[in-house]
């Protein structure tokens, strides 16, 4: 599965994207492993109410499955202006 920071999120992790295997079975399963990883990601990961999530280029919850997914992009809030 490809894995794709956004913003502060890249900033704090130190990478754009990544390719993982994962056994989560929803988004938060998959927050949760990564928090696990390292401390950049449990960083990055520590306030997921700041965070934005989309599965298959599709905004979505943390509790959304990821069951046949092929990626997962994070990013805070977007705003206009």
């Amino acid at each position: 599965m490809d894995i794709l920071y956004f913003a502060w999120v890249r900033e704090r992790i130190g990478l754009p994207r990544e390719t993982i295997e994962t056994e989560a079975s929803t988004v938060a399963g998959l927050v949760a492993e990564l928090k696990a990883r390292e401390e950049r990601y449990a960083m990055a990961f520590s306030d997921i109410s700041a965070l934005r999530v989309a599965v298959d280029q599709k905004l979505t919850d943390f509790d959304a499955p990821l069951a046949g997914a092929r990626e997962v992009a994070f990013f805070p809030p977007m705003t206009g202006g």
